[in-house]
């Protein structure tokens, strides 16, 4: 929800400033970004204009004795006025902006009726590019409009020196705005492709939580529960005074599915801490313990997590169905990289049907490990393939095919 917001307000800034009577962005209106070359340079303009406006009060000769005090007053009027308007623009405030401009060049107007043209026109400029830089254009341009008076008013070449005057500050102001805006709309796309890495990182931080709990889950959970079943059922019948050997079967099961499940959950920490042994070596050392044949084709490579967890956990999940329902049976393990995935196949030769004339099935819904190939199938149609496992002449084939 806070990303939608987040694209919806960088969508809406981005509208309002595409229309000529928005707002400069608030990025445009603060020295958010700007270099340290460029804001001492800009500090050093605004120092030095300070300095000519208050010796040219001086210098006009229109500010002596008793009226000595009133540059500086003035001066000091105006940077208040400087600052108020900043923040009035950052909060995107009309009225108060342009009636900070009015104090700046009512300043500029006492000294141009005092009889310092030089530094009233100075000021005027000033408030004119403040005006364009900050203020939505209209209010921009009608700021300027009411000044243009003052510029001929203090040119002496008249009309044409004061078009001049206006047109420079038309384009000194409008430049500057331009560059702001530059900047502001640089670091509102740095700031929307930081709100989508925090949400990269916080959906493969949800999904290896997923990952996680799905290992915790298929190795601890199916392992633990069966274990109690049959741990339950050896105390019954203990407690029934039934068979020893009956009592040391079931203990016996449960002690190898602990075993199995131990096993498991260190390959799951191990895929969990990234350090698992290759697909392909898994499945040797798994078929050495059943003899079984292992056939691997196609060209080498490092496989998602995901997907080397999913052979793992069918090829274990089949050749423990093949020790359960038809031991002794002769089994292949053929694995290929494709190019575009893996696929890995796991039959059996099966066994003939048993003393009662009834065949040896394979189980899909349950094994020794717990698992169940079932949960396999699921497992691999989360990661975009396929699994299928059914009979196969006389005996059991499982095929899975994950894209990698």
């Amino acid at each position: 929800m806070d990303e939608k917001r987040g694209r919806a307000r960088t969508r809406g800034d981005a509208d309002q400033e595409s229309s000529w009577r928005a707002w400069p962005s608030r990025e445009a209106l603060t020295r958010v970004g700007v270099p340290r070359g460029r804001v001492v340079i800009d500090y050093s303009i605004i120092a030095g204009l300070s300095v000519w406006m208050v010796a040219g009060c001086y210098t006009s000769g229109a500010f002596d004795g008793w009226y000595a005090a009133l540059p500086p007053i003035g001066f000091g009027l105006c940077v208040a006025a400087g600052l108020g308007y900043h923040h009035a623009t950052l909060d995107h405030r009309v009225a108060a902006s342009l009636g900070l401009l009015g104090v700046m060049a009512l300043c500029g107007l006492g000294a141009h009726t005092a009889g310092a043209p030089t530094p009233a026109t100075v000021m005027w400029i000033v408030v004119s590019i403040m005006a364009m830089e900050r203020l939505p254009l209209p209010a921009g341009l009608a700021t300027v409009a009411m000044l243009v008076p003052g510029f001929v008013q203090a040119d002496e070449s008249g009309v044409l020196g004061a078009a001049l005057t206006t047109g420079a500050v038309l384009l000194a102001g409008y430049s500057l705005r331009l560059d702001a805006q530059a900047r502001g709309a640089g670091f509102q796309l740095l700031a929307q492709e930081r709100l989508a890495r925090e949400a990269e990182a916080a959906s493969a931080a949800l999904a290896e939580r997923a990952r996680i709990a799905r290992e915790i889950h298929d190795v601890l959970a199916h392992s633990l529960s069966a274990q109690m079943v049959h741990l339950e059922v050896a105390r019954l019948q203990i407690e029934a005074g039934a068979d020893r050997a009956e009592i040391l079967r079931h203990v016996t099961s449960a002690r190898l599915m602990a075993r199995e499940g131990l096993a498991e959950t260190r390959h799951a920490l191990s895929a969990l801490r990234g350090d698992m042994v290759p697909v392909e070596d898994y499945l040797r050392e798994l078929a050495r313990e059943d003899h079984a044949e292992v056939d691997v084709s196609g060209e080498r490579r490092q496989l998602p997590v995901e997907a080397s967890q999913a052979v793992r956990r069918v090829a274990q999940e089949a050749l423990t169905n093949v020790r359960k329902h038809a031991p002794g049976a002769r089994t292949r393990i053929r694995f290929v990289y494709e190019a575009d995935g893996i696929s890995l196949e796991i039959r059996d030769s099966g066994l003939p049907p048993t003393a009662q004339g009834a065949p040896a099935g394979h189980g899909l819904g349950s094994s020794g490990s717990g698992y169940g190939l079932l949960g396999m199938r699921e497992r691999a149609e989360l990661l975009g393939g396929s699994l299928d496992a059914g009979p196969e002449g006389q005996g059991f084939a499982v095929r899975l095919r994950v894209p990698a």
